[in-house]
């Protein structure tokens, strides 16, 4: 069994800052891509950014040049760091990895999510 585990979450005025942080635990062979997504009240879920397991990153346009996503392997964790943050980024925030498990089988799975509230 995988587990996600998001923290970093909460309440910030407009202009500053969070760090995001996803931990993956359980029977993991290696993880590919991991990602972070985010649903806003009413919208769908969008790709916010990703990360392969060779480094490379990719942005949504709407938050390129204010956030920042990197990846401790030996950790299995993925971090999301925001900056200029603005009330348009309030949503919840759900990583997700596409790993291998033990059976050598390859799945995705999600975190349970946390808030972000930008005040303007």
């Amino acid at each position: 069994q995988v587990q996600l585990v998001e923290s970093g979450g909460g309440l910030v005025q407009a202009g500053g800052s969070l760090r995001l942080s996803c931990v993956a635990s359980g029977s993991i062979v290696s993880i590919n891509r991991m990602g972070w997504y985010r649903q806003a009240p009413g919208k769908q879920r969008e790709l916010v950014a990703s990360i392969t397991s060779g480094g490379s990153t990719s942005f949504t346009d709407s938050v390129k040049g204010r956030f920042t996503i990197s990846r401790d392997n030996a950790k299995n964790t993925v971090y999301l760091k925001m900056n200029s943050l603005k009330p348009e980024d309030t949503a919840v925030y759900y990583c997700n990895a596409d790993l291998y498990i033990m059976d050598l089988s390859r799945n995705n799975y999600w975190g349970q999510g946390t808030q972000v509230t930008v005040s303007s």
